[in-house]
């Protein structure tokens, strides 16, 4: 399985099959076209659902996996209904022979992202390991409950978690193989708050900084 972390929040996996996967691509360059199989998308925000990046790396065979508020902008994308999975929090779904489930994603001191507008985070089977997208959050209780092995979480602040909170959620769930910073460089945060939630989890879980 290989992993980038492109900008941003934008994560591109390839499984040892040649399956392409993306969540919430966002200002990607021209290397990536037409390329995907499966699209994950977390929330509706710009630089989460941005069809100009959809549309760069889409083609006629690609599925899209999106919250239910989603549907009509991912037809505007030029996909076929056929080809959209609407989703909701808390359930578990199949596509293409890969089994995931949704988490909710929201903010709990703060509106930007409420817990009433179904946006998701999904933990997702590739390969061997489990792997938990966080989408744009804070500490919930949900997350706290979740088991995985790798686990991308934003570290941005503001609109998110800060890197102390992403720590401290990371330290808690203690993913079996390691945790990767997200959401910094590109609206809010820096690589010095992926480096700090770094620091912050040394000698306890193990961080790869992929941007």
């Amino acid at each position: 399985m290989n992993l980038e972390l492109i900008t941003h929040s934008a994560i591109r996996i390839i499984s040892n099959d040649g399956k392409v996967i993306y969540f919430d691509p966002f200002k990607l360059n021209d290397f990536y076209l037409n390329d995907s199989n499966i699209i994950f998308v977390t929330h509706s925000h710009y630089d989460h659902f941005s069809p100009e990046d959809i549309k760069k790396i889409k083609n006629k065979d690609t599925k899209i996996v999106i919250a239910e508020d989603l549907f009509e902008k991912a037809i505007q994308c030029g996909f076929n209904e056929s080809n959209i999975l609407k989703v909701l929090p808390n359930s578990e779904y199949i596509i293409d022979g890969i089994s995931f489930r949704t988490i909710p994603a929201y903010n709990t001191n703060k509106n930007f992202h409420k817990k009433e507008y179904n946006w998701v985070g999904y933990i997702i089977r590739i390969d061997d390991s489990v792997i938990y997208v966080a989408g744009d959050t804070d500490i919930t209780d949900e997350a706290l409950r979740i088991k995985c092995d790798i686990a991308f979480v934003p570290v941005g602040g503001t609109y998110t978690m800060t890197a102390e909170e992403a720590a401290n959620l990371i330290e808690q769930i203690k993913p079996n193989q390691f945790a990767v910073p997200t959401h910094y460089q590109t609206i809010v945060g820096s690589t010095e708050d992926a480096e700090r939630f770094k620091s912050l989890l040394e000698n306890k879980v193990d961080v790869k900084i992929l941007m």
